[in-house]
């Protein structure tokens, strides 16, 4: 398997998701507080009834996650498109497929990995991420992570890229490199998102050198342990 999986195909419209496996791992904090580490099942429930910021006032559903809780691949997107705030479920639409076939050409199916946004909200008309709502939402995305506690992380497009590495480096030179997610010592590969491999195809070539790089990490000894 590898890039001749998913490099030239089309994505279809609809594909099928995992849902979250919410195992709990309750620590004994104020679920009030975003910044202590809870579970997911109270971190989910928190981000449902979130208003810290407009998008509340838009949002059809909040997607808070889905995947394995004790995933060894946690990737990570921008933030839900119009399919994702409809079904409340992340990377549903066509660039969800094209992710699907990213992962099997590494022989993984969705259901073995995590995926998350950075935003749990749908900016309205899909337009970027403000600061503000980075902010704002960041700490679920942290918390997320703290209890994955996966042991690579891939950060899909810029925005995903640089809140997670609090770099503003454009994400055409943090992808090709070892990064690390300093919060849990987490290695983290930056590669582009799949909605923009679905308008720029010439660069499918290079997101699957990311993953295999990250699949290379996550092999060697002592790495993502």
């Amino acid at each position: 398997m590898g890039i001749t999986n998913w490099a030239g195909s089309q994505a279809s419209s609809s594909v099928a998701v995992v849902d979250v496996e919410r195992r709990s791992r309750a620590r004994g904090v104020d679920a009030g507080d975003p910044n202590d580490l809870q579970s997911l099942r109270s971190i989910e429930e928190i981000v449902k009834s979130c208003r810290a910021c407009n998008l509340c006032e838009t949002r059809r559903n909040t997607v808070f996650g889905s995947g394995s809780a004790t995933a060894d691949w946690l990737l990570v997107g921008e933030a839900p498109g119009a399919e994702e705030d409809k079904q409340g479920l992340p990377f549903v639409g066509r660039a969800g497929q094209l992710l699907n076939n990213m992962l099997s050409s590494l022989g993984l199916d969705r259901g073995d990995a995590y995926i998350a946004n950075v935003l749990k909200c749908r900016p309205p008309r899909n337009r970027d991420p403000m600061g503000e709502e980075v902010r704002k939402c960041e700490p679920y995305l942290h918390q997320q992570i703290g209890n994955i506690q996966p042991r690579i992380i891939i950060a899909m497009g810029r925005f995903a890229a640089q809140s997670l590495l609090k770099d503003t480096t454009p994400i055409s030179r943090l992808r090709g490199q070892v990064h690390e997610y300093e919060k849990f010592g987490i290695p983290l590969i930056a590669t582009y998102h799949p909605a923009y491999l679905l308008r720029s195809p010439l660069e499918k070539r290079k997101a699957w050198t990311d993953l295999v790089l990250a699949r290379t990490t996550l092999e060697k000894p002592g790495e993502g342990a």
